[in-house]
């Protein structure tokens, strides 16, 4: 059992803990919940000993191990994907590794004279390796990077030539292969597709440990939790229940505060005139100072603090043609792989397209060669008369001047418009008070996504072409975005990992084929995401819910 109990933690002036408990029993799947720099990462650190508190005790039994999934990645380089995911797996990966040094040490002809002593070595290490299963561990790994999204070339290849997102997925085997007793997980989620999010939900729904881990994916925290802990401006409140029930629980209590406040407000009010009416007579000189003391003692409840997100309400974009883009035989290949051969599509006004597929299907590549970012090596790409094209990918964020605020960069693009207007559309991405003063350069991946979706949802395209327009955005900022483009009267194409937004704005469904895109011509499903999963008996090309 981990217990934090009465924990008081400051930095500087910021109060993150104050007099808060929680407890974190074994075999216990717990959601971690709170607004950005409420002390969730903060909380992971004190129980891994990274940080210690300033006052309370936490306490983490010495027989138990940890592992613990962090969204600041380190340096990888020099070992392949494989053994760098590995080299996570306590004991048993330090042995993998060791076996592999002597195995080149015993091939070294210029270490002739140490056979003996390496031989020695190797049969002892050997021995360990074996006791602890460690011949099923290349195979475990294999299947759960697998699991995760990469190939074969990619699991034997040079885990330095990744990139951070997959570096991400990397970390994240190396925790899972440790099967830790107590696994704390930082947003598992971020850089995972939607095949990979439906793996990790079975290895956490199958693994034996507790857990305790944040994510902004609302269907994969149902799907996990059992229980929720939110911190709330420096206390923890558990729930138990998932994140659907936590939030009709915290809308029940936020009401019943707020009834309680307006009842006690009332009696403050009623016991202030009485004070005031007759704090001048003498022959009542003792009951207004008896109600004055005990108006003194009494424990003031205050409103409860509000969630409210600013509703975003799009502009009415300029009507386009009716044939939005007309895909005519394309091809594409990256070298010997092929990933389209001849593929036709065609995108209608007011259609929506989720674009579905397993990893290096050719999702992304669509969506640039729809967006002119990428030429297709035969056929065309047709755009419609009188579109104007949206296009967000993560390379969107490259356009921000880091020099300047939020606000100056809203005011830098729309000079026309008043600052009231701008305010307000910084505010309905989660911007407000201080931090449309933010410096862009600081902003974190989450902050900037919002920004550039701000900006090019603000003076609205009629075609919206979104690559993972999800990714790192919080649970409220994408539900306010599903709402606003529930109403958007505009044509879209998007990828996304996000099953809310799948099924709020999925009006059709393009699956493409298996990793190597022709394995199987893709399909043009002409109906709902939802419908597309009852009839397909999944949620994605090659997973099984």
């Amino acid at each position: 059992m981990i217990a934090l109990s009465n924990i008081n933690k400051q930095y500087g002036r910021q109060l993150v803990f104050v007099d808060a408990s929680f407890q974190l029993n074994p075999g216990e799947r717990a959601g971690l919940v709170g607004p950005n720099g409420s002390g969730k990462t903060t909380l992971f650190r004190l129980i891994t000993g990274e940080e210690y508190a300033d006052d309370g005790d936490v306490t983490v039994p010495k027989k138990i191990t940890v592992g613990y999934f962090r969204q600041d990645v380190e340096e990888m380089t020099g070992r392949s994907v494989l053994d760098e995911a590995i080299a996570g797996s306590g004991r048993v990966g330090e042995l993998h590794h060791e076996l592999e040094s002597l195995n080149k040490a015993l091939e070294d002809p210029t270490r002739a004279d140490e056979m003996d002593k390496i031989l020695e070595r190797f049969g002892e290490v050997q021995e360990e390796y074996e006791h602890l299963n460690g011949y099923t561990l290349e195979a475990q790994a294999r299947e759960v990077l697998h699991g995760l999204g990469f190939h074969e070339d990619q699991i034997d290849g040079d885990v330095g030539a990744l990139s951070g997102g997959w570096k991400m997925r990397v970390a994240l085997a190396r925790v899972l292969l440790g099967r830790p007793d107590v696994l704390l997980m930082d947003e598992p989620t971020n850089h995972l597709d939607i095949e990979s999010i439906i793996w990790l939900e079975q290895f956490l729904k199958a693994y034996q440990g507790t857990l305790l881990m944040t994510s902004h994916d609302r269907e994969f925290m149902n799907r996990i939790v059992t229980k929720i802990a939110e911190i709330d401006e420096g206390e923890i409140i558990v729930y138990s229940g998932d994140y659907d029930f936590y939030e009709r629980e915290r809308a029940i209590r936020d009401t019943n505060q707020q009834a309680a406040f307006a009842r006690q407000q009332a009696m403050l009010a009623k016991e202030q005139r009485f004070i005031d009416r007759f704090r001048t007579h003498a022959a009542k000189a003792a009951q207004v100072q008896s109600r004055i003391k005990a108006l003194d003692k009494i424990e003031k409840i205050e409103l409860p603090k509000k969630r409210h997100v600013v509703k975003f309400e799009f502009r009415i974009p300029g009507r386009s043609g009716d044939q939005v883009a007309v895909i005519e035989k394309i091809g594409k290949k990256f070298g010997q792989r092929v990933i389209y051969d001849g593929f036709n599509m065609t995108i209608r006004r007011g259609e929506r397209w989720a674009v579905m597929g397993r990893n290096g299907a050719g999702k992304s590549t669509l969506l640039k060669m729809i967006a002119g970012v990428l030429k297709p090596d035969d056929g065309n790409v047709e755009l419609g008369a009188s579109l104007k094209m949206g296009y967000f990918a993560q390379q969107s964020l490259d356009v921000l001047n880091p020099d300047l605020t939020v606000i100056e960069q809203l005011q830098q693009d729309f000079p026309q418009d008043g600052l009231g207007s701008l305010r307000s559309l910084a505010g309905a991405f989660q911007f407000s008070g201080d931090e449309i003063d933010k410096k862009i350069r600081s902003l974190s991946g989450g902050e900037k996504s919002r920004l550039a979706m701000a900006r090019m949802l603000y003076d609205p395209p009629n075609f919206l072409v979104l690559d993972e327009p999800t990714n790192h955005l919080d649970l409220a900022t994408k539900e306010m975005l599903v709402d606003a483009l529930k109403t958007f009267e505009g044509t879209m194409i998007f990828v996304s990992h996000d099953r809310m937004f799948l099924r709020g704005l999925g009006s059709r469904v393009l699956e493409l084929g298996g990793e190597s895109g022709t394995d199987r011509q893709p399909l043009l499903f002409p109906g709902t995401y939802i419908e597309y999963v009852q009839k397909a008996g999944h949620e994605a090309p090659g997973t099984h819910s």
